[in-house]
């Protein structure tokens, strides 16, 4: 029996080595969460009762009476509706400021505001006297008060600096010599790029300050003539131009030669050959294509001459001899056709320059008797 029971304990021992290997419906029963132990309380009073217990509890403030409530209710209502109300004030503010004249405080006083009604205006903390937009702004200065200070004008502008594309010095003119005064203030405006406005009353100033507050954000095609692009039209301005033609002339011109260039290397006798064009029209165009710019003076001998000069008989009668030649050459040419107006042009041409040398030599046999 006791080799019996010594075996039986090596037989427990045999036995505890024994793998076990689960089955499937224990691995999914394995998987399934297990219960937890904790229970939620139904409340929260019962959730935090413990806290009542500790060091750091603390009772909490007694409950505001109805007329407190109230008016705290009253007050949260009103909060919300400001937060919009005021963001819209600020909105249209900034809205008024841009359509409107921003006045410095410096002007404050200033009679010129009065004037100001077309256009709406509101002071503001700014460096330039009037803001007329983002790139435009104006300064203010009165003659009488530039007589008492001549640099007021001077240090206004270097206050500017380049921020501005458009500075206006709006000059109020309102003293009776103005020549010195506005000589001063313009050699200031142009020297520091400024453009120079005057107005004889402050109506007048008012009311270029409204005209450059309304134009703005105006393109420069209103000032801006309106330019034709068909050949005909640009030919009719400029044959137009010329005295005593009209534009059924242009169209006749124009179909006869066909181009201004061949217009302006014809000849009078071509010109003369187009209907409905006369004798004077000719004259006018081919004088307008073949005289000069610049017109020649004739050049005499320059004599220096102390006492007031003192003609003779002979030269009088000279110069009533001129005169008279040129009256009948008047004549002559109300007379003349378009074949002889060259020819005329060319006597009168030697007349002339007959005329100037025989002036000339009776200068010098002046000279050499003297």
């Amino acid at each position: 029996m006791e080799k019996n029971d010594d075996q039986n304990p090596n037989n427990n021992n045999n036995s505890s080595f024994v793998i076990k290997i689960p089955s499937y419906e224990q691995v999914i029963q394995s998987k399934t969460p297990s219960q937890s132990l904790f229970k939620p309380s139904q409340t929260f009073t019962q959730a935090f009762n413990s806290i009542k217990n500790t060091d750091f509890y603390a009772p909490p403030p007694p409950p505001p009476s109805s007329s407190q409530f109230d008016s705290s209710a009253s007050r949260g209502n009103s909060t919300p509706s400001s937060l919009p109300s005021g963001s819209n004030s600020t909105a249209a503010s900034s809205t008024q400021n841009r359509n409107a004249i921003l006045v410095s405080n410096r002007q404050k006083g200033n009679p010129l505001l009065k004037h100001i009604r077309n256009v709406r205006w509101t002071f503001s903390d700014i460096v330039c006297d009037y803001m007329l937009g983002k790139s435009s702004c104006a300064l203010y200065l009165s003659l009488r008060y530039h007589l008492l200070h001549p640099d007021y004008l001077y240090y206004r502008i270097r206050e500017l600096g380049k921020d501005f594309k458009l500075r206006v010095v709006l000059c109020h003119v309102d003293v009776e010599d103005v020549v010195k005064p506005l000589l001063e203030v313009t050699r200031t405006a142009l020297l520091h790029d400024c453009t120079l406005l005057c107005g004889w009353s402050l109506e007048e100033c008012g009311r270029y300050l409204e005209t450059i507050k309304v134009y703005e954000n105006k393109p420069a095609d209103i000032i801006q003539g309106q330019m034709d692009t068909d050949y005909l039209s640009r030919l009719s301005h400029a044959l137009t131009s010329v005295r005593h033609v009209n534009k059924t002339d242009v169209v006749t011109l124009g179909s006869t030669f066909g181009s201004l260039s061949h217009i302006m290397d014809a000849s009078m006798e071509d010109l003369a050959r187009c209907p409905g064009i006369g004798e004077r029209k000719v004259k006018r165009l081919y004088d307008t294509f073949h005289e000069p710019f610049k017109r020649l003076v004739p050049k005499y001998p320059s004599t220096v001459e102390t006492s007031a000069p003192s003609f003779t008989p002979s030269e009088a009668k000279e110069d009533e001899k001129e005169t008279a030649r040129s009256s009948k050459r008047d004549k002559k040419e109300s007379n003349l056709t378009v074949k002889s107006a060259l020819s005329a042009a060319f006597a009168k041409y030697k007349e002339k320059v007959g005329t100037e040398n025989n002036h000339q030599q009776e200068h010098e046999d002046q000279d050499q008797q003297s």
